[in-house]
């Protein structure tokens, strides 16, 4: 029996699909409503949350794998202290629990920010670890925070796994997330910036999630990244694919703390998300590069998908469910 949090999002949602297709059995945790995509109908759904340890302890009775996926992400200020909670205390719950119940293995999917996104020396790689000096975000601190329960899970015999992806590219909720980059492109957003990044296909995390699962590796984490791209490459590919027109217009370390402050103030007035904030900003203008070396030495079969690829399938499937023309 496998229970997947985080069911309604990105990665949990393309990992259920994966898991069901193949015929396992699969439990997962809903908040107010069942998500709906394929294969939804072959899940024993349990409302519950992660803050709800009766309801989480029930969930996961009679359960041998555990993929924790659920996690807030915002890049909004107001929501930090919710988000810190909710990540760090929820993360504890899930590996208080596994204890318990002596889960057979946790799979984690944390972050590439968990391991100190902002190092424009050296590229990212495994060894290294969240600093304030080298995270601009809290997002950031609470996956690190996060990380540190589930190492604490280890220390007291958990069998654990860590995937630290980059941005992941699928077909989600291009509302949020790192699926708003898809629309932004659709909607022909003009600016780019010269930022440099790690890119993955969802459908690639999940297959590295699952190679961990059925492994005896215990005790690591990985960087997951397909290509390092920079941001106007990704928002040109993806304008091609829709067919508009792509960024065209250089955004400016000053232009950027100008446009971020307007939002601010913006955000404030309409009660509004801000489309971009302090650390998103911060993020955009990074040169970062991602080192996905351990992962391929420890499964030397694994091929990730091209970006090109990725982008034309991820923006088919787009127009398909948004009904594009």
């Amino acid at each position: 029996m496998i229970f997947v949090t985080g069911a309604s999002g990105l990665v949990g949602s393309h990992l259920i699909q994966s898991l069901v297709a193949k015929e396992k059995n699969v439990t997962a945790l809903y908040r107010k409503q069942i998500p709906s995509f394929d294969g939804a109908e072959k899940v024993k759904w349990v409302q519950g949350d992660l803050l709800d340890i009766v309801s989480l302890e029930q969930a996961m009775e009679g359960i041998q794998q555990v993929y924790h996926c659920a996690a807030i992400v915002s890049f909004v200020p107001s929501q930090s202290a919710r988000m810190l909670k909710a990540n760090q205390e929820g993360t504890a719950n899930v590996v208080n629990i596994c204890i318990e119940k002596k889960i057979d293995k946790l799979v984690f999917v944390s972050s590439v920010a968990a391991l100190g996104r902002i190092r424009e020396d050296a590229p990212i790689d495994e060894s290294m670890s969240w600093t304030a000096a080298t995270s601009n975000s809290v997002y950031g601190e609470s996956k690190y925070l996060a990380e540190m329960e589930v190492w604490r899970g280890m220390a007291e015999g958990l069998n654990i796994a860590i995937v630290n992806p980059v941005i992941i590219f699928g077909a989600g909720d291009w509302n949020k997330g790192s699926s708003e980059i898809f629309k932004s492109a659709y909607d022909q957003f003009p600016w780019y910036t010269n930022g440099v990044s790690g890119f993955v296909d969802v459908l690639d995390v999940i297959d590295a999630m699952q190679l961990l699962m059925e492994s005896s590796i215990t005790g690591q984490r990985y960087v997951i990244s397909a290509e390092n791209l920079s941001y106007q490459t990704v928002f040109t590919k993806i304008a091609q694919a829709f067919n508009k027109r792509p960024p065209h217009r250089k955004v400016t370390p000053l232009l950027a703390a100008i446009v971020w402050r307007l939002e601010a103030l913006k955000g404030m007035i309409t009660r509004k998300t801000p489309l971009l904030t302090k650390e998103t900003a911060a993020t955009a203008q990074a040169v970062v590069h991602f080192n996905n070396e351990k992962f391929l030495k420890a499964f030397p079969n694994f091929k990730y998908r091209t970006m090109d690829t990725t982008i034309v399938r991820v923006c088919k499937e787009l127009k398909k469910i948004h009904r594009l023309a």
